[in-house]
This record gives structure tokens, C-alpha cells and sequence, in this order.
């Protein structure tokens, strides 16, 4: 399927599939969308939390590893606020690297000091752990999305996967059975979608739903938790 790269409203880059008229993130703002969604009511969220108070290492497992722009922005997020990430990426289609060279995040993220770091993120070979830092801990696993066998695994899920108007069979309620069992308990999944069959997919699984301000372009978005 051809893929382009093209800006979004925030001036980030993103890949832009035309044949399905999808983006691998929000036409609005790319890097907005991944703060807003993801290190907001994700990451900043559960590190807010009295869960967090008893943890040392964060795991954190993205659904749709993608460009790695949220994987990059945790790392940033890891350095400033001195956390210690073990970060799962699954993707079952892996971007090119004549791809990633395109995109402009550590420019628009004021962080060229990094792009090394970005490189290395998609240098890294597949399905083995690596040391990003001492701090940050990066597995990427190519796979399907219901290949994952996860249990009690992850504190925090990054719902990434492309939207239920192309996809629908990735925002089902196997699906999310599938990141319930992955996640700790008190363990929180957070996503850009807020369409009332996802949430009461999520909701038919176990999660606690809640409906959250969503990111520019977007009236809404959904984090669900994991209560028992």
C-alpha cells in the first residue's frame, strides 16, 4: 500500500495512506495528539497515581509502533521526569527506514540533540530488548495485534492502531480482552478513539470507561482501567 509524508496542523510530520485516506496519526497536530493522548492521560496520568508510588519500572506496550513517535516522546518524557521505561512497540506492518528519515520530529520537538536516539529507535533489531539508555528499556515485537499472549504484564496500554473506519476488526471486543489480560491491575489503556462501540467493547471486558477531553480535532477520547 503507498504511503506518503505529509504535515499535520502542529507542523509534525506523519505518513499519510491514500488509498484508505488514513493517517498514522492526527492530521490536527501529530506530536499534539501523541502529548495530549499519551503522555497526558497515559503516562502522567499513572505516574499521578497511588499505584505508581510502588513501582520502580513503568511497562508500558504500544498497540501500533508506527513512526515511534510516541515511543520517542516517552523517552524524552523518561529523561525529564527521571523514570525508568520498559517499552513494548508491536507492529505488524514496520515503517522503512527511507520513511523515518523524513519525518522532522526531533526538529519540531526542539530535541536534535536526540535524533541519534530516534535513529536508533527503529535502528534496533525486532522482537529482542535493547538499552536505549540505563533508563529505557525498548522491545519491539513484530507481530499482530491478536498474537499478543500478554498476562499481568504492562502498567500503562498506548492504543495506536488505525481507526475503526478501515480497521474495525482491531477495536473489537477480543481485541481489547486481549489488553485487559495484559494489563497489572490498576493498570490504565488509553486511546484517541471515543466512538460508543469501543467504549462498549472495552467496557464488555472489564474497564472502568472514562470519557476524557480529546486532542485537537477531536472532541473526545477513552481510558479505560483494569479494576480486578
Amino acid at each position: 500500500m503507498k504511503r506518503e509524508i505529509v504535515i499535520t496542523g502542529d507542523g509534525s510530520s506523519t505518513i499519510h495512506l491514500p488509498e484508505w485516506d488514513e493517517h498514522y496519526h492526527s492530521k490536527h497536530g501529530a506530536i499534539q495528539e501523541a502529548y495530549h493522548v499519551f503522555i497526558k492521560h497515559g503516562l502522567h496520568h499513572f505516574c499521578d497515581s497511588k499505584t505508581f508510588k510502588n513501582h520502580y519500572n513503568i511497562s508500558i506496550l504500544e498497540i501500533g509502533f508506527g513512526t515511534g513517535l510516541n515511543a520517542f516522546i516517552t523517552f524524552l518524557e523518561a529523561e525529564k521526569l527521571q523514570l525508568h521505561i520498559d517499552y513494548f512497540g508491536v507492529e505488524g506492518y514496520p515503517v522503512l527506514m527511507e520513511e523515518i528519515s523524513q519525518l522532522n520530529y526531533s526538529k519540531e520537538l526542539k530535541s536534535q540533540i536526540y535524533q541519534t536516539t530516534f535513529n536508533k529507535i527503529h535502528e534496533f533489531s525486532w522482537d529482542k530488548m535493547h538499552e536505549l539508555t540505563p533508563n529505557f528499556q525498548l522491545t519491539k515485537q513484530h507481530k499482530m495485534f491478536h498474537e499478543i499472549n500478554d498476562s499481568d504484564t504492562h502498567d500503562i496500554i498506548y492504543f495506536d492502531a488505525f481507526g475503526a473506519r478501515v480497521q474495525p476488526e482491531l477495536w473489537t471486543e477480543a481485541i481489547f480482552k486481549i489488553m485487559y489480560k495484559a494489563l497489572k491491575i490498576n493498570g490504565v489503556l488509553v486511546t484517541y478513539a471515543a466512538k460508543g462501540s469501543v467504549r462498549r467493547a472495552m467496557q464488555s471486558v472489564g474497564f472502568m470507561v472514562e470519557k476524557l477531553p480529546g486532542p485537537p480535532g477531536k472532541r473526545e477520547m477513552l481510558r479505560g482501567t483494569k479494576q480486578s
